[in-house]
């Protein structure tokens, strides 16, 4: 049973001060909710409520090719829609169907662009609770989320620590570094220098495709890992065949294409085709705000009211969010006597391995939810054999289509 549906919340006001008349809710549900089994996805920074494959309405719905955690979560998956009630909302500031920068002003008839008012992972926060009050959903039997979504994960235990039993942070961090600060700084300068941007206000004509572009190409390049660069890429040529469309400068055609330059043109191409320019500017501004410890003394403080359990879960080969991040949020936690356990996937994917290695993903996200804590005899898989993995059973069609 699944259900793809569009919920009013009336008035909202931003964690900033600034009220829109009305908020748009885009969501998903999936499974059948028993009073005890709600679980709820955070969606990435790009993601949408499109986390499952819909029977009903085919896999490319959402403006995206495919749902986004379709290997994990469905029937007879590690997030089983047969045994849990899934709920995943679209974020305010998105473009997925819930209110942002594109959405339409009730009081001008225009396009927000930028008038829409700044948006935090707080406001999400208390967003999804509202929707979830509006489905009769109480306590979560679990919240779970990658990326961005894991700090969305981490923003429900410090804003409401009694409504979460367990929690799966993947991929995560209490905040970000300098360096990936730096990187998003230059990729929305990319958007805005963009000659067409327009201060936000472009949806009468031409937008800033190739800022927009710029952007996301940054984006990959840190969503990746060395290692995994140079499996995929090297430093090969493009071939013969596929050429630039248009060479940048005069003696680039000189040079050959290669096939790293070639992929990051196609993502940008793709991703220009269904994302919206100034959400991107407004979602990586969320990202980079958020900070567990903003107003408390420590992450400890932060998380210290939660009494249930919390998964990390970090990738080797990932420096957007590092395993030692995860390390020292787990420390926190410790500090605040949290039931916590840090489980490290050695990976050479970088931050992508959430999304594409989701064999190494399920198993300890099936374990949570089914046991807990309990489930998992090992937290740590650095130099371990895959087939040494000691978790809870789970389904034999884990992973099937």
């Amino acid at each position: 049973m699944t259900t793809k549906e569009t919920a009013d919340l009336g008035a909202y006001t931003f964690e900033c001060g600034e009220s829109i008349p009305s908020l748009e809710v885009a969501y998903e549900t999936y499974g059948e909710f028993d009073g005890t089994n709600a679980v709820l996805i955070c969606h990435a920074l790009t993601g949408s409520s499109h986390v499952a494959r819909r029977p009903d309405a085919g896999d490319g719905t959402a403006g995206q090719a495919r749902a986004w955690w379709g290997d994990v979560v469905g029937p007879g998956k590690a997030v089983d829609t047969t045994e849990y009630y899934v709920v995943c909302a679209n974020v305010p500031g998105s473009c997925y169907g819930t209110t942002g920068p594109a959405s339409e002003n009730p009081e001008t008839g225009e396009p927000y662009g930028t008038d829409f008012p700044p948006v935090t992972v707080g406001d999400w926060t208390r967003v999804q609770r509202r929707l979830l009050d509006g489905l009769g959903v109480g306590r979560l039997h679990a919240v779970i989320g990658g990326s961005v979504g894991g700090m969305n994960v981490l923003d429900w235990l410090r804003r409401y620590p009694d409504d979460v039993e367990r929690a799966g942070a993947v991929a995560t961090a209490a905040r970000l570094d300098a360096q990936c600060l730096a990187l998003d700084t230059i990729a929305r300068q990319a958007i805005t220098a963009d000659p067409n941007w327009n201060g936000g206000h472009y949806y009468d004509g031409p937008g800033p495709e190739d800022g927009l572009a710029r952007a996301r190409q940054i984006g990959h390049v840190m969503y990746l890992s060395k290692a995994s660069m140079a499996q995929k890429f090297g430093r090969r040529s493009a071939g013969r065949e596929t050429v630039r469309e248009e060479p940048p400068d005069p003696a680039a055609a000189f040079f050959p294409y290669r096939e790293v330059e070639s992929y990051l043109d196609y993502q940008a191409e793709k991703f220009v085709d269904r994302f919206d320019a100034n959400s991107y500017l407004y979602l990586t501004r969320s990202m980079d705000d958020f900070d567990l410890s903003a107003g408390y003394e420590s992450d400890a403080d932060a998380l210290a009211a939660f009494e249930g359990e919390l998964l990390l879960l970090s990738f080797t080969g990932d420096w957007h969010f590092t395993v030692e991040q995860a390390d020292d949020l787990a420390e926190e936690c410790r500090e605040a006597d949290v039931d916590v356990a840090h489980h490290v996937v050695d990976s050479d994917h970088g931050h992508d391995a959430f999304l594409v290695e989701p064999e190494k993903v399920g198993p300890p996200l099936a374990g949570l939810l089914e046991k807990g804590l309990a489930a998992r005899a090992i937290t740590d898989t650095r130099g371990v054999d895959p087939d040494d993995y000691e978790f809870a059973p789970v389904h034999a069609s884990l992973f099937s289509k």
